[in-house]
């Protein structure tokens, strides 16, 4: 497989907004937030708009990070079933999760309107679909829970919604909503900077609390009132990554002629499980079916090869008239021990830094929620949600570092690999001209192990959600150094 080809990458890619300016002196402002994805331009648009003087910092463009790798989801379905929130957290808790999911489809779709921004948003029912491994006895115990969270509407349908496959018993989500998730956050970055916001380009190395927040980046510095730590692991809260594990997920889409397929969002519940919708193509006459999935612990699997055919296939038994996939590419999601993001005041830090982070699959409902809710809590006002997401109410697991190596000779151009030297464990790239990169194997985050991901061309860590290039140069946090370089290479 050519990873380097257009077939790797979202097609969301080439939408992003062009890229911000360098940070270019000292400066400061009401607040400052790190990281420019669906959360941390929520959480700006809501304080520009309210008068607050705020600056957005990021590595990338922005929206570069998951939000270009979204499938464009809005739902009040959890990904990981209602029954287990239930069981975790009890009714009380599930119906306030319930309420602000709920409360996140209606925020955008009021943003949407009211701000005239063009980004493909509608309603659609949403349908959990029995998977091939599974039994109706899931679907019977998931509308229970439904009624009891307060999702009144959900109902039994005899059909599914896909054209290839629509005998299999299946519950209905009514009113969910779909939209492209790119020109949605360009228009909150419109509205941003018409607002007196301002985005720059800086990869931060340290977030400071205190009487001030002070974020430094590239030997300059930002000071603010208040800092939000929005990146999709947090670069400055060590204790919230026990709390939380790496996943990656797969996407594959085509086009099938317009009405080929229903505009629907569905979900089934095979483990590893499948989740699917239609965006419609820029030329009116054809919809871009999406096909995601196939998820697995980030650093515990290198056969994405595999995982996007069974995609593949999945797609073509449900949608006959998907002739041809155009696109396939992953992305990271943070699982947490209950399912529920963390967002809120990072108290490990002090009173004036807040974090986002532990997505759980909901990037864009978890990622507006905490948007609504860290508003809020700078406005000093009262929050329903605030309790629930904080990010102190979990208790630390232990997240072991993968340790797999492998041979000085099982490392083919185009690849990368840990292997052992006495007790150093070296990460090997090598150049499809032979030509060999080598850095220390340990993650410059916590230490863990990291691993070679073939599809992305980088190197994952296991542990936390750290991603860096085939030379060590760091890409994602919360690492904020490159892997060392060796003595001697």
């Amino acid at each position: 497989m050519n990873v380097s080809s257009e077939k790797t990458r979202s097609p969301w890619m080439t939408m992003l907004s062009e890229s911000a300016p360098r940070l270019p002196r000292n400066l400061k402002a009401d607040v400052v937030i790190v990281g420019a994805g669906i959360a941390g331009m929520t959480t700006a648009y809501l304080l520009a708009r309210a008068g607050r003087k705020v600056i957005v910092l990021d590595a990338g463009p922005p929206g570069g990070g998951m939000t270009a790798r979204t499938t464009g989801h809005l739902a009040t379905a959890l990904d990981d079933r209602w029954f287990n929130l239930i069981a975790r957290r009890g009714i009380e808790k599930a119906r306030i999760a319930s309420a602000s999911h709920a409360a996140a489809i209606d925020f955008i779709e009021r943003t949407v309107s009211a701000e005239g921004i063009a980004c493909d948003f509608a309603r659609v029912d949403g349908f959990l679909v029995l998977g091939i491994a599974d039994n109706k006895k899931t679907l019977n115990r998931e509308l229970k829970a439904c009624g009891q969270v307060g999702l009144d509407r959900v109902a039994w349908s005899d059909r599914s919604p896909f054209p290839g496959l629509n005998a299999a018993p299946c519950l209905c989500f009514p009113s969910q909503g779909r939209f492209h998730a790119i020109k949605y956050l360009n228009g909150l970055i419109r509205c941003f900077r018409r607002d007196g916001g301002r985005i720059f380009n800086a990869r931060v190395t340290a977030v400071k609390g205190g009487k001030k927040a002070v974020i430094e980046a590239g030997g300059r510095r930002v000071e603010a009132v208040a800092a939000v730590v929005a990146t999709n692991s947090p670069i400055n809260s060590p204790s919230i990554h026990s709390k939380q594990v790496p996943y990656r997920t797969y996407v594959v889409a085509g086009y099938a002629p317009k009405d080929a397929a229903p505009d629907a969002l569905a979900w089934d519940t095979d483990k590893p499980y499948h989740y699917t919708r239609l965006q419609p193509a820029e030329d009116g006459k054809r919809d871009l079916v999406i096909i995601g999935g196939e998820d697995h612990k980030t650093g515990e699997a290198n056969d994405m090869e595999v995982r996007f055919q069974r995609l593949e296939t999945w797609g073509r038994v449900r949608f006959p008239a998907l002739a041809e996939y155009t696109f396939r590419w992953s992305g990271q999601v943070m699982e947490t021990r209950d399912n529920l993001g963390f967002f809120g005041r990072n108290l490990g830090d002090a009173d004036n830094i807040y974090i986002v982070t532990g997505d759980s699959g909901m990037g864009l409902t978890h990622g507006t929620i905490a948007g609504l809710t860290i508003s809020d809590q700078i406005f000093d006002r009262s929050s329903a949600w605030a309790s629930l997401y904080d990010p102190m109410r979990a208790k630390p697991r232990a997240v072991g570092p993968n340790n797999s190596t492998t041979s000085e000779k099982l490392v083919p151009p185009g690849s990368g690999a840990v292997v052992t030297r006495g007790r150093l464990k070296v990460a090997v790239y090598c150049g499809l001209d032979g030509k060999r990169i080598e850095r220390s194997a340990k993650c410059t985050h916590a230490g863990c192990t990291v691993a070679w991901n073939q599809l992305e061309q980088c190197w994952d860590c296991p542990c936390h959600g750290s991603q860096f290039a085939a030379d060590g140069t760091v890409l994602n946090g919360p690492a904020m150094e490159d892997l060392a370089r060796l003595r001697g290479y």
